[in-house]
C-alpha cells in the first residue's frame, strides 16, 4: 500500500511538471518567456486563473475548451501532462527510489520537450541539451567509482555524430543531436549511449520509412525524438540489454 502511494505521488508531480512541459513547447520556439509570464489562451489571451491550470482536471471539467473563449484547446495538453506522470512513474517502478530515476526523471521531461519541439521545427533547444549536461555532471559526482564511463560517455557518440556534421556539412545530422548525444552520454554512460544510437536509428529508420510509404512523409527526418526513444530505453533498461547482447557470444 505504501508503494502506491508513493507511486501515486510521483504521478501526480509529474502531470503537474508535465503542464510547465507544455509551457516550454509552445513558447521555447517563439522565443516567449517560459518562467514569469503567466499562462494564457493561445487564442484569445484571456490569463488563465488557478483553477483553469489543474493538470488534467481543468482540461477535462472544461470539456477541452477556454473557459471565456469557448474555442477547443489541443490535445496535446491532457497528452502530455498524462505521458510525463506515467514516465515518471514507469521510471521509479523499474530504477527504484534511487537518486538517479530522478535524475532519468527531469531527463525525461526534457526529452519530450525537445522532441516536440524537434518534430515541429527541425530544431533542437540548446536549453534542453543544457540541462540534460547539468543532470549529467551531477550524476557523475553522485557515481565517482564510474566516472569514466560518464566522461567517455561525453563523447562516444557525439564525436562520431560530428565528424558526420563536418563531413555533410550539417545536412547529414544537426548540430543539436550532436550536443543531445553528447549530454546524455555523460548521464547514461558510453555503453548506455551506444544502445541509445542503435535503438534511436532502428526506430528512426522503420518508423519513418513507414511513414513515407504511407503518409508520403519528406526524407528529411527530426532525429531528436528517436534519438529520445533510444536514451530513455537505455535508461531504464541499458544493463539487461546490454548483458543480454553479450551473452550471445
Amino acid at each position: 500500500m505504501e508503494y502506491i502511494i508513493l507511486l501515486t505521488v510521483v504521478f501526480v508531480f509529474g502531470i503537474c511538471i508535465g503542464s510547465f512541459l507544455n509551457v516550454c513547447i509552445y513558447r521555447i520556439p517563439n522565443k516567449e518567456d517560459i518562467v514569469s509570464e503567466r499562462s494564457h489562451c493561445m487564442s484569445c489571451g484571456n490569463v488563465l486563473e488557478w483553477y483553469e491550470l489543474i493538470p488534467l482536471f481543468s482540461f477535462l471539467v472544461q470539456g477541452g475548451r477556454c473557459r471565456k473563449c469557448k474555442v477547443k484547446l489541443s490535445i496535446q495538453y491532457p497528452l502530455i501532462e498524462f505521458l510525463n506522470g506515467l514516465v515518471y512513474v514507469w521510471i521509479f517502478a523499474v530504477c527504484g527510489f534511487e537518486i538517479h530515476s530522478i535524475l532519468y526523471c527531469l531527463c525525461a521531461s526534457a526529452l519530450i520537450v525537445l522532441s516536440m519541439i524537434d518534430l515541429r521545427t527541425f530544431e533542437i533547444p540548446i536549453g534542453c541539451n543544457i540541462f540534460i549536461g547539468v543532470l549529467g555532471l551531477i550524476r557523475l559526482v553522485t557515481d565517482l567509482a564510474h566516472w569514466q564511463d560518464y566522461v567517455i560517455g561525453f563523447f562516444a557518440v557525439s564525436s562520431i555524430f560530428y565528424v558526420l556534421y563536418l563531413v555533410t556539412k550539417g545536412n547529414g545530422i544537426g548540430g543539436g543531436d550532436v550536443k543531445l548525444m553528447a549530454a546524455a552520454g555523460l548521464l547514461i554512460g558510453w555503453q548506455n549511449s551506444l544502445l541509445a544510437l542503435m535503438v534511436g536509428s532502428v526506430a528512426g529508420s522503420v518508423i519513418h520509412l513507414t511513414l513515407m510509404k504511407i503518409k508520403g512523409k519528406d526524407r528529411v527526418l527530426a532525429f531528436g525524438p528517436y534519438l529520445s526513444l533510444g536514451i530513455f530505453v537505455a535508461m531504464l533498461y541499458g544493463k539487461q540489454l546490454i548483458s543480454w547482447y553479450l551473452s550471445l557470444f
